[in-house]
């Protein structure tokens, strides 16, 4: 057979020869009967055969030292040494027969422990050599002690006088019959003594004693005038609060005998600027309604102005439940006179009713003064709408006071088409859905 190619060891010659051209590939021949190609027999392996393990010897074993100057060890010596014995004592206390006395000769030999042993008093002899089982009473002292309590001895109505001795030459002078001492086991007890349950005198005591004043009852504090002056209300079924609010600009000619058969509450606002604002107010509030003194501050005006300008409001109309903005330039004009009507309101004890302006900020300012306060949901009648549009507002007023924990409050006017409207909606069965209540319980809900 004839293989042509390189071994390895040829290719790596070829690679170390220079640049030339390729060797020729010889033929090789292989002898007949070589088996070049020959199968492989396969043959059961052979193991070579484990060693022997050597065979175990005898354990070391620790010899003892033998002792100093190779003497035998003493067996006996390392035996654990045997519990000792005690013997009865031979000198013992035995417990005396009945009426056997005692003496003092009985002594132990052993000697006595301090810690455990008592010193007892020696035992007298004769007669008296028993023992005692009372318990040992300390020696009289050498002269008696006084007793804190002297025990009364009885005396004979006549007792020696402890006067002066008589003079050299002058009889003795006769014996004086002492007062007898009131007894203490005796029934009755002597009036100089103090009884139980009587306290005892002083000297500052008088026989006129004057018992003490009542001390006065403090007074309450006066209601705040959104309360003393507020329109009875109830709301049994916890209905949404919804207020209506008529301003009165002094304008207007209706009666109060249209009025005072409405169906629900209605509350007023009266402008104090009005000739006869405090004649309003007496009126309604003598047909049962609730009056808010309306007011605007001035352009410009100064925490100074504010305050005298609405203390003056709040001394003219004494009978008012809160405090309303007029729809003209009003009170939020500018911080310090937010700031100061909140803080006259919180001392004067009214309530406050604003327009809506941005964020609230001086309604909510007054809330946290303690001010019960609250803002206009909707004016329903600023630009003289007709009857059906008005009742479309309140009809979206009773919606929103569902949703508001506060309630709603509406703003409207003294004219014949807002009454009229207000009379046809109380009708309908969109006012039932909420509570029409006085102003006065809507900020004070609020404000809790």
């Amino acid at each position: 057979m004839v293989i042509s190619g390189v071994g390895v060891g040829a290719l790596s010659l070829l690679t170390a020869l220079p640049d030339g051209p390729a060797p020729k590939a010889i033929p090789v021949e292989v002898p007949a009967g070589s088996d070049f190609e020959g199968k492989r027999e396969d043959k059961e392996p052979v193991l070579p055969g484990g060693e022997t393990a050597p065979a175990p010897g005898t354990s070391p074993r620790i010899e003892t030292p033998p002792a100093e100057g190779g003497a035998p060890v003493n067996e006996d010596a390392t035996q654990p040494a045997g519990r000792p014995e005690t013997d009865t004592p031979d000198n013992t206390l035995t417990p005396p027969d009945d009426g056997a006395p005692v003496t003092a000769d009985a002594e132990t030999d052993s000697a006595p422990n301090p810690a455990t042993d008592v010193q007892q008093p020696s035992t007298p002899e004769g007669d008296d050599a028993r023992i005692s089982t009372d318990p040992a009473q300390p020696a009289a002292p050498d002269t008696p002690e006084d007793k804190a309590f002297p025990e009364e001895e009885p005396k004979d109505d006549t007792t020696v006088d402890a006067s002066p001795a008589a003079e050299d030459g002058e009889p003795p002078a006769p014996p004086k019959r002492a007062e007898p001492l009131p007894s203490v086991t005796d029934d009755t007890v002597a009036d100089n003594r103090p009884r139980i349950g009587t306290p005892v005198g002083t000297l500052t005591d008088k026989d006129d004693t004057e018992e003490p004043a009542a001390a006065p009852e403090p007074e309450s504090a006066p209601e705040p005038p959104i309360v003393a002056n507020a329109a009875p209300f109830d709301n049994p079924e916890g209905k949404p609060l919804m207020s209506i609010v008529l301003l009165d600009d002094g304008t207007s000619d209706i009666g109060l005998d249209a009025l005072a058969a409405f169906p629900y509450p209605l509350s007023f606002a009266v402008n104090v600027l009005a000739k006869d604002a405090a004649e309003r107010m007496a009126r309604y509030r003598a047909a049962g309604f609730e009056v808010m003194a309306t007011i605007d501050m001035p352009a410009g005006a100064t925490a100074t102005d504010t305050e005298t300008l609405l203390r003056g409001a709040l001394d003219q109309m004494p009978q008012t439940v809160a405090v309303m903005e007029g729809d003209d330039t009003g009170l939020q004009t500018s911080k310090p006179v937010s700031d100061q009507v909140a803080a006259i309101l919180a001392q004067s004890g009214h309530g406050l009713v604003l327009f809506p302006k941005g964020l609230n900020t001086a309604q909510k300012l007054a809330a946290k003064e303690g001010v019960p306060s609250a803002t206009v949901f909707r004016d329903f009648d600023a630009k003289n709408q007709k009857a059906a549009i008005i009742r479309r507002f309140l009809d979206q007023a009773a919606f929103k006071a569902r949703q508001e924990e506060s309630g709603v409050i509406m703003l409207g006017r003294l004219r014949a088409d807002t009454i009229s409207a207000l009379l046809l909606w109380g009708l309908q069965d969109r006012a039932t859905s909420v509570a029409l209540a006085p102003i006065s319980a809507l900020l004070l809900g609020a404000q809790n």
